[in-house]
């Protein structure tokens, strides 16, 4: 990402924004509320436009307006903080909506990447359920294998573990350090500070839609050089 601009109307949302991410980097947003991190991932991903700047995915400017939207999605995995799961279908017919309606892909080979996302999951056994006789934590899970089944080259995680109960959380991060592990590409928001120490190769601090403050995990979160980062980090350590 190189100079990313976004408003929607005379508020300015990113401002500037530059950011690289190596293939199997997981980098960490953090910020308050309205710091921009919901839109950054949501550019990156084309569900907005951007006013100005590039975005490069595997060296190819995606923001050209040539480029196809759908074709770029289709290479990124998005999952948000609420699970938006279709309550009327099964855990693998929602896992396999968007590649046998979008990608066209048969349904008896949708069917075998739809079981293999929910193995690397966890959850191979839950294929049948419907997402209500799950718990939160499997159905993020879930949302994550949907995300999954399409062999992304990124992955875009905002919030994915505030919606859930305190003793759920733990399970998705859990999934999350496996996958950086296997070495997927991630970037995601989070307010779970000691999973950003343990997992992030880079924190970036955002603040009125600019990146404040970026670097190591120790650095930005041992020893922030920056008085408004060191202010939400001891509020954060307050609640």
């Amino acid at each position: 990402m190189s100079d990313l601009r976004k408003s929607f109307g005379s508020h300015v949302v990113l401002r500037d924004v530059s950011l690289t991410v190596e293939r199997g980097e997981c980098v960490v947003l953090i910020g308050a509320s309205g710091s921009g991190k919901s839109t950054l991932l949501r550019c990156i991903n084309l569900l907005e436009p951007i006013d100005d700047g590039v975005i490069r995915l595997e060296g190819e400017d995606i923001t050209d307006p040539r480029v196809s939207a759908d074709g770029v999605r289709g290479r990124m995995g998005i999952v948000f903080q609420a699970y938006n799961l279709f309550p009327h279908l099964s855990v693998i017919d929602n896992i396999t909506l968007a590649p046998r309606r979008v990608h066209k892909v048969p349904r008896s080979e949708a069917r075998v990447r739809g079981m293999a996302a929910l193995a690397r999951v966890g959850l191979q056994d839950k294929a049948a359920a419907r997402p209500d006789d799950l718990s939160g934590g499997q159905q993020q899970r879930v949302a994550i294998a949907r995300a999954l089944v399409n062999d992304p080259v990124v992955m875009l995680l905002d919030e994915v573990t505030s919606a859930l109960d305190p003793e759920l959380v733990g399970e998705v991060l859990d999934l999350l350090r496996e996958l950086k592990a296997e070495g997927m590409t991630m970037i995601l928001n989070t307010h779970e500070m000691g999973f950003a120490r343990q997992v992030a190769d880079e924190v970036c601090f955002l603040s009125e839609g600019r990146i404040l403050e970026s670097g190591p995990p120790a650095s930005v979160l041992g020893a922030p050089r920056e008085p408004r980062t060191r202010q939400f980090l001891s509020r954060l350590q307050e609640q």
